[in-house]
């Protein structure tokens, strides 16, 4: 068996960390062990890991920074994430409207802060949004199309509208407006919003949104292991074990292609 090098260890994180933050490569000796295990660990050995791309890795990333309110690392992942165009500023916005939904507004306004300062680093050309309705609408059939939308997402019914949370929140905007919008891809939305519901440690949301991802086939069982990874940095290892838990319940039961249970 091959021994690893340190020293190729450290050379890699450093490498990585100025790619991915599009700064420059920091050759400084770390003053602290937690400085260098963000070189040797987290750029290193996380970001350079195999089973999940880079454009996956950046949503997660962003959106569990924002989550822990490191408005640094946030703003250094969306100027990353822009100048190796993993990601469009369009779809930052997206993403930061996302968050909001599942991990508050306020969360949400940590990464929209982050691309707006972004955009400035890279002096870009803010191209601005697709605003939510541009003309008027049945509500009717907002209610119809949100729980169209839900079933879509999900891959189960969603509940009848028969409160505030459940008419004018989870029917009417999160999935009449929000998860139909054309600025991020579904894929890309499954990560904001594991990232959400995770952010909650809340066992319900948790565990059915784990389920869909790999139910609708956006994410695969391989995939979410690295995802889990990828979010305990900023999360946490116990938020992270939560999540390899609920990972670990439902792979089986999408595999048998099982219901989800509640």
């Amino acid at each position: 068996m091959s021994l690893l090098d340190p020293k190729e260890r450290s050379a890699r994180g450093v490498a990585a960390r100025a790619e991915l933050t599009a700064t420059r490569p920091d050759t400084s000796k770390p003053y602290t062990v937690l400085q260098s295990s963000w070189r040797d660990f987290v750029y290193a050995e996380v970001w350079t890991r195999q089973g999940l791309d880079l454009r996956s890795r950046f949503l997660v990333a962003l959106a569990t920074a924002a989550c822990a309110q490191d408005r640094e690392m946030t703003r250094h992942y969306a100027r990353g994430a822009l100048a190796r165009r993993e990601l469009t500023i369009g779809e930052l916005r997206e993403a930061a409207l996302h968050l909001a939904v599942y991990a508050g507004w306020s969360y949400g306004t940590v990464l929209d802060r982050a691309a707006t300062e972004a955009v400035g680093d890279l002096k870009l050309e803010d191209p601005g949004y697709q605003p939510l309705r541009t003309a008027p609408w049945d509500p009717a059939q907002r209610l119809a199309d949100g729980a169209a939308g839900f079933l879509k997402v999900m891959k189960f019914g969603g509940p009848p509208p028969k409160t505030a949370y459940f008419e004018a929140g989870i029917n009417n905007f999160v999935f009449g407006e929000m998860w139909c919008r054309p600025g991020l891809d579904q894929r890309g939305r499954r990560w904001v919003t594991l990232v959400g519901v995770g952010n909650s440690s809340s066992s319900t949301p948790i565990r059915s949104h784990v389920w869909s991802a790999m139910a609708s086939g956006d994410a695969t069982t391989e995939e979410m292991f690295e995802f889990v990874l990828q979010y305990a940095i900023h999360a946490g290892w116990p938020r992270g074990s939560v999540m390899q838990g609920a990972v670990m319940e439902m792979a089986p039961k999408v595999a048998k292609g099982l219901p989800y249970d509640g």
